[in-house]
């Protein structure tokens, strides 16, 4: 879902991060309640003051945002799931997890946690606006704490809309696996429905350009699309599961991986291995000692030096990014593949030895044959075009 993303601070041991597509919703934001809401609503101010307006509330959205994600983050955690970091992108911010719900409580909990943050958040700056009332604070700050109050009360409306992937998107699949115990089967429904609101929105925006309002129209069509496209995702997300999760990664481990030696010098890696096998990690043997080298551990030596260069000196040990137990899920190789780029890992056994690698196409040419046979009608057909 994410690009390029940045870290930027640490909280209660989840890592915060904003994908480059927020920055420039940022920017867009100050842009308008500078030059939009704050002078239409505060008229008499000067420009200056009606910029750094706009600049705290795009912080003060900023900081709602977080506390909203970081209240699903908290609630997951407590029913085990592994959530790590929270992204904020282009239509506000995710907290990520690597695996669904264990049940339709967990799930409905998670979901009704951001929201109720949200209101929380949105009843707090009302009570300092009123606050600042008798404390006779000034314009612009009173202003910023109305702007914050509403913009959170509305932002938890908007986000229990029963259109998935929203938080009420979320409660509604709950309610619906609750009842029939079928994931599956809530999470096509759940998603039909979010993708038919997505459309929803699209039509709203093209009448609200043709009626004159460009700018908000294309705000409306641009939601709606992306409501739409992380519907299906969220559905071929679990069909994906569904395949992978009963499979484990020993299944597609190849015994005998192709072993760099640790004198190999980078030009001959590059030219002998990754591009003869089109893989971008192998792994090392040194003296009987087994680690893995990664492209990207010497992307930054110019090419002309690469001939000067061994591979035993960028080799590195087997950590969590570049290896999986032969006894994991696949879903759980395929989704750090996914995460790290990389096209294949080191499968370790049970006492952390190498005991082979897992490449990402044969994941790949697994779970197409998989979806294939669930799904016959549609065999010349993408997931996403199912």
């Amino acid at each position: 879902m994410f690009g390029k993303r940045i870290k930027i601070i640490k909280l209660l041991g989840f890592e915060v991060y904003i994908d480059l597509s927020w920055i420039i919703i940022a920017v867009l934001i100050v842009w308008s309640l500078a030059q939009g809401v704050f002078p239409v609503l505060h008229e008499g101010l000067s420009s200056a003051t009606y910029w750094w307006m706009g600049v705290a509330g795009a912080a003060g959205l900023f900081i709602s945002i977080v506390l909203h994600e970081l209240s699903h983050s908290l609630v997951a955690r407590r029913f085990g799931l592994p959530m790590k970091s929270i992204t904020l992108f282009v239509f506000g911010g995710v907290a990520e997890m690597d695996e669904e719900p264990p049940h339709a409580k967990a799930e409905l909990l998670m979901a009704l946690a951001g929201p109720v943050a949200s209101v929380i958040i949105g009843v707090a700056f009302w009570g300092l606006s009123v606050l600042g009332q008798t404390m006779a604070f000034t314009v612009p700050v009173l202003a910023i704490l109305g702007y914050l109050s509403t913009i959170n009360i509305v932002l938890a409306i908007f986000n229990m809309l029963p259109a998935f992937p929203l938080d009420g998107g979320r409660v509604f699949r709950a309610i619906l696996w609750g009842w029939k115990k079928n994931i599956k089967w809530a999470t096509r429904v759940a998603s039909g429905i979010g993708a038919g609101f997505g459309l929803l929105l699209v039509a709203i925006g093209i009448f609200s350009v043709l009626a004159g309002g460009i700018v908000g129209g294309l705000w409306w069509a641009l939601i709606g699309l992306f409501i739409r496209s992380a519907s299906k995702m969220s559905y071929e997300s679990i069909l994906v599961r569904g395949a992978l999760e009963g499979e484990s990664v020993e299944k597609f481990t190849k015994r005998d991986p192709v072993m760099v030696s640790a004198d190999t010098t980078v030009d001959h890696l590059v030219e002998d291995y990754i591009y003869r096998y089109h893989f971008n990690i192998f792994p090392v043997e040194n003296n009987g000692k087994v680690k893995c080298i990664d492209i990207t551990d010497f992307k930054n030596i110019p090419r002309q030096e690469w001939e000067r260069h061994r591979v035993e000196e960028y080799a590195k040990p087997f950590s969590a990014d570049n290896s999986v137990q032969e006894s994991d899920n696949a879903m759980k190789a395929l989704t750090l593949m996914n995460r790290t780029g990389k096209t294949r890992l080191m499968v370790l056994g049970g006492s952390g030895d190498l005991v082979g690698t897992v490449a990402q196409h044969d994941l790949l040419k697994y779970l197409s044959r998989e979806l294939n046979l669930e799904y016959p009608d549609n065999n010349n057909r993408s997931p996403s075009e199912q």
